[in-house]
């Protein structure tokens, strides 16, 4: 339909057949069909017309219930195959796919959501926002998360290393040598990350991390995303918050790890580090995060939030309808006595 409107305007501009031709890079006869159809019928005449065929084999009531059985839960089975749906519904199981795949009905996959039982979702989230979209002047913005148990794993069996046709192997069989919970804080404005190894996730590791995290960026604002964890808001996080002017820490939405931009880092972490990694004890695993992240941090680069207030709107409208529902599972909270310290 846009080649042939553009075939009208150019006619209308008084240019020859030959000359739309070879501007639109058709043949000249096509342009004279179109010109004609046009100029009999007008905008109609630059459909296509009915075309002869087989007629459907199935009509649209077949269509609906297929799509409809499709979109339910089936009785005895947690989803419909192809092939239990075409049962269902006595056709072939080719004539079933075909139907989904015309109607875009994927059945075998699934998605994940939680929505934010925070009633201060809207304000956490945009707040946060707000600091990777237009940090404070003179100010660094540090987001902070544990990657809790990461396992040391070796395998029972050699690798078979990658070859021509044939993929990288390893047995299913391992072995747990212990875990390790790495502490860390990006940088979004570079990138690099500033990091802690320890056995556990205590609010003592945490704490010393903080100090390290304060030493490392010396005379500077310091605001800093972190989760609802236990340990980033006890009284302890509060004295130690006291201590610290330069900290102000934000809290993420209850349920929304995503906004974190440090759980981006954790899924490289996860996927160039530990994916495809053998460790033979905590030792090698410790060695292996340290290597990581020494030669992460010589390569980094920004992270880049993309998405601001007017992107946001509709899992903002979506989270206040689920909370308007479910009031129950978004009750707000009593304050802490001592909640002015945090300086949310």
């Amino acid at each position: 339909m846009a080649l042939r409107s553009r075939i009208v305007l150019a006619a209308a501009e008084g240019r020859s057949n030959q000359r739309i031709a070879s501007d639109l890079g058709i043949p000249e006869v096509t342009v004279g069909k179109w010109r004609r159809s046009f100029a009999a019928l007008g905008l109609e005449g630059l459909g296509d017309a009915p075309r002869s065929g087989r007629p459907p084999k199935h009509d649209a009531s077949v269509w609906l219930k297929v799509q409809t059985l499709a979109c339910q839960q089936p009785p005895s089975q947690s989803r419909w195959s192809v092939r239990t749906l075409a049962r269902e519904v006595g056709l072939p199981h080719s004539t079933v796919h075909a139907i989904l795949h015309a109607s875009e009905l994927q059945l075998h996959r699934i998605r994940t959501f939680t929505f934010s039982p925070d009633p201060d979702f809207e304000a956490k989230l945009l707040d946060i926002v707000g600091l990777y979209l237009s940090p404070p002047e003179d100010a660094l913005v540090l987001c902070v998360d544990e990657k809790t148990g990461i396992q040391a794993l070796d395998r029972t069996q050699p690798l078979l290393p990658l070859r021509a046709n044939k993929p990288r192997s390893w047995t299913n069989e391992y072995v747990r040598h212990g875990t390790q919970t790495l502490i860390a804080a990006l940088e979004i404005a570079t990138g690099k990350v500033v990091a802690h190894i320890r056995n556990r996730r205590t609010s003592v590791n945490f704490l010393r991390f903080m100090n390290d995290v304060v030493g490392a960026y010396p005379d500077r604002e310091l605001h800093v995303v972190a989760d609802n964890l236990n340990i980033h808001k006890n009284e302890a996080a509060r004295r130690w918050l006291g201590r610290h002017p330069r900290v102000r820490f934000h809290y993420t939405p209850t349920h929304a790890s995503w906004v974190n931009l440090v759980e981006c880092f954790f899924s490289i972490l996860s996927k160039q580090a530990l994916a495809h990694s053998v460790q033979r004890s905590k030792r090698d695993l410790k060695a292996l995060l340290q290597r990581f992240l020494a030669n992460y941090n010589a390569t980094c680069s920004p992270f880049t939030w993309t998405k601001g207030p007017a992107q946001l709107q509709r899992i903002i409208e979506s989270t206040k309808e689920y909370q308007a529902a479910h009031p129950r599972k978004s009750r707000r909270r009593p304050k802490r006595k001592h909640a002015d310290s945090i300086r949310n």
